[in-house]
């Protein structure tokens, strides 16, 4: 049996997440190794493709999606995929009564009922064009709002919520439906810094630890997961998270296609995940 872990030409060898994968595999008995998404690749030799580190995608969804519903066999499967890679299944999680952040799509103008807010575009991996934006910035937001429109993107703005400066964002990772472990990742975006990119302000900027989710957080996960389309299918996820302005929970990301799911941080979870794989073949 061999298991493929898609990922991109950035990145051939593969994440530190398959490595790790890999490794649980081979005691298992099962083989697995990386490969480039859109590469010349013979995926029918593979009784199961996982994808993974597959973070080029933003500029070839459609191309990326086609290929996932080519495949045989998929994890997470296509249909999901597609849902996923377009941050517009925020408003469908809304819908169903899932709390998550504030956003306005497309707007014509900055909004003025928040102090500060950032500005990305739907479909995008780690914070690629996304900005943080404040009082006196907002010609450079304005400009940043255009750059997305002329790029025929989807532009979304949401609240920049304070507790992300303390708290950060917490992520719950599920395994074949089942919760996992949990992290938390501290601030990434500086105030002023543009879309070229945060400023690297202190040693802790994206930090990842080890944390506990509390009982709201897991309830909240739970509910997300369950406002899914096809959502029993899912090999993992994980669900982002951060305080609202009452401390309640709200989701911020429903990571369903490539995240880093912090193996590193709970190796007993490589195991479970594994044998979760190998179950689905």
């Amino acid at each position: 049996m061999t298991i493929a872990f898609a990922t991109c030409s950035l990145l051939p060898g593969g994440s530190d997440d398959a490595h790790i994968l890999i490794g649980a595999l081979a005691r298992l008995g099962a083989d697995a190794e990386p490969a480039v998404w859109d590469a010349d690749v013979d995926w029918s030799r593979h009784e199961l493709v996982v994808i993974r580190s597959t973070w080029d995608y933003p500029g070839k969804r459609d191309r990326f999606v086609a290929w996932a519903e080519s495949l045989p066999r998929v994890l997470n499967p296509a249909g999901i995929i597609r849902w996923n890679t377009d941050k517009r299944y925020l408003r469908d999680l809304a819908a169903a009564g899932v709390p998550v952040v504030p956003t306005l799509w497309d707007p014509d103008d900055v909004p003025s009922e928040w102090p500060e807010y950032v500005i990305k575009p739907a479909v995008s991996v780690g914070s690629a064009d996304t900005a943080r934006w404040g009082p006196g910035e907002e010609d450079a937001a304005r400009a940043h709002l255009r750059s997305l429109r002329d790029t025929d993107r989807t532009a979304m703005v949401q609240p920049y919520l304070p507790a992300v400066d303390t708290a950060g964002e917490t992520a719950l990772v599920f395994c074949a439906g089942e919760y996992s472990h949990a992290a938390r990742k501290a601030r990434i975006l500086t105030a002023g810094a543009g879309v070229e990119g945060p400023v690297r302000d202190d040693t802790t900027r994206g930090q990842v630890t080890p944390c506990t989710a509390t009982d709201a957080e897991l309830d909240l996960a739970r509910r997300a997961l369950a406002a899914v389309p096809g959502g029993e299918d899912l090999l993992y996820a994980r669900v982002d998270m951060i305080p609202g302005p009452d401390g309640v929970p709200l989701i911020i990301e429903l990571e369903l296609t490539e995240p880093d799911l912090y193996l590193r941080h709970a190796p007993a979870a490589a195991e479970k995940l594994a044998k979760a794989m190998l179950a689905q073949v």
